[in-house]
């Protein structure tokens, strides 16, 4: 066993991560990374606002964007941030939030949910699932219709999205128009240095992905979890009925295998909307990329503006 597969270790590594980003995001110039990423895909006007929605892991902080429009309350989108599960990586997202809300017509609430090693497993998937049944019972209060509801994320951020559509098929609801799963993570069981990427020095490396897995599920047990790693063949439970999927992988990807199983599986399940490949994209390449990023961007758009209006 590697030192990273030690919880201890992983921890220790993982809070040193997070106080490079939070020094990155303080730099005295005040171009951090959230005055990067508003900077980017200016077309898309930033208008936004804050909210805190109540859970029982503590209160979520909630980034609105809202749609220029007039007439009844926009339907909603939920986004779901990267970061491994460890990084509150929340203002990374903000230049597809933007896109969303202009080009979908919808509000877009980007959610600071809890991380790891502070809130390791069960914490975050559960608190997703409370922050998406509060916004689709509370809509009328606050500006956008509940009951058009679709959500997503990037990298972990997809893993959530993946577990708030269990959950949601478990419990009865809330109804989920689409989940967007953005590469995103499925499989913490086979460990990452047994994951194979297309090129030869991925974005994601496998000492990464040990830190952040170890981090989040520090039990190896657990990671079978179907919340976790619905894409291991050991998760056989039916899925029909889950929310309609557009799963987005990379080429370059060291996810992208366990991606193409799962939109395998919720083809199987009569749940894929379609299943996207980016060409000569590495994970995250939409943080650089501001070409790729458009047209996916513009491709999940679509994709969403279709499923909370139809």
């Amino acid at each position: 066993m590697s030192l990273l597969a030690r919880p201890a270790v992983a921890s220790f590594a993982a809070k040193s991560m997070q106080r490079l980003a939070l020094m990155a995001d303080r730099r005295p110039s005040g171009r951090g990374s959230a005055a990067a990423s508003h900077d980017r895909l200016p077309e898309f006007p930033r208008t936004v606002r804050e909210l805190t929605v109540p859970t029982s892991f503590g209160p979520a902080r909630v980034v609105v964007y809202l749609p220029k429009s007039e007439g009844p309350p926009p339907p909603v989108h939920v986004n779901f941030h990267g970061g491994g599960y460890v990084l509150p990586l929340t203002e990374l997202d903000d230049p597809l939030c933007r896109c969303l809300a202009a080009e979908a017509g919808v509000a877009v609430l980007n959610v600071d949910y809890v991380v790891a090693p502070q809130h390791p497993f069960p914490a975050p998937p559960r608190q997703a699932f409370e922050v998406v049944r509060w916004i689709a019972e509370h809509g009328g209060e606050h500006g956008w219709d509940g009951s058009r509801l679709s959500m997503g994320g990037q990298s972990a951020g997809g893993g959530l999205a993946a577990a708030v559509a269990r959950q949601a098929l478990e419990e009865g609801g809330p109804s989920i128009a689409l989940q967007v799963l953005h590469y995103p993570p499925l499989d913490l069981v086979t460990n990452a240095k047994d994951k194979h990427a297309a090129i030869a020095k991925p974005l994601l490396r496998p000492w990464m992905a040990e830190v952040f897995d170890t981090s989040y599920v520090p039990d190896p047990r657990e990671r079978a979890d179907r919340l976790v790693s619905p894409a291991h063949p050991s998760d056989t439970a039916d899925l029909k009925g889950i929310a309609p999927a557009l799963v987005i992988t990379a080429e370059f990807d060291l996810l992208k295998a366990e991606g193409e199983r799962y939109s395998e599986r919720l083809q199987r399940a009569g749940a894929l909307v379609e299943h996207h490949d980016v060409p000569q994209a590495d994970h995250g390449y939409d943080g650089k990329d501001d070409v790729k990023a458009r047209e996916v961007y513009a491709l999940i758009a679509r994709h969403v503006r279709q499923a909370v209006n139809s």
